[in-house]
């Protein structure tokens, strides 16, 4: 069972890298709504990611509870290693992944929000960020 959850768990670790290779891709030109749509795809894939890994940890504790003498190493057949090492790796390159993507989500939302308080200049007074009320910017005439 050990062995087909991690597999399992990989599969979704692939998906989400492919995921966020296209989010990289479509935030470069600005396709946004593409973002969007495919947020819950991978809010699913982590939480399925997470029961996974919740089922593995609990197969891994039960093969050391049956054999306390034997270190882990020996307890997992060369397969099952290799499936962790592989899992340890797509954690490592989704993590940068991620960074990549957040670095080019600050610089959007950074871009948006110096247009808009370009737009409809905010004042500040004290800690509090306040919109003077401009008729002739706010006012909309039919």
């Amino acid at each position: 069972m050990l062995s087909h959850y991690l597999t399992k768990a990989l599969e979704d670790l692939g998906q989400l890298i492919n995921l966020t290779h296209d989010d990289i891709a479509d935030i470069k030109l600005a396709h946004h709504e593409k973002i969007f749509e495919r947020a819950k795809i991978k809010e699913e894939l982590i939480t399925s990611f997470q029961n996974k890994k919740v089922l593995i940890d609990s197969e891994i504790a039960k093969q050391m509870e049956s054999n306390p003498s034997v270190d882990l190493e020996e307890l997992l057949n060369e397969e099952t290693q290799e499936f962790l090492g592989t899992l340890k790796t797509e954690l490592s390159s989704l993590k940068e992944l991620n960074k990549r993507y957040a670095k080019l989500v600050l610089s959007v939302s950074e871009f948006y929000n110096s247009l808009l308080e370009r737009m409809v200049p905010v004042e500040m007074h004290g800690y509090e960020k306040v919109t003077p009320k401009h008729r002739a910017i706010l006012e909309v005439r039919a």
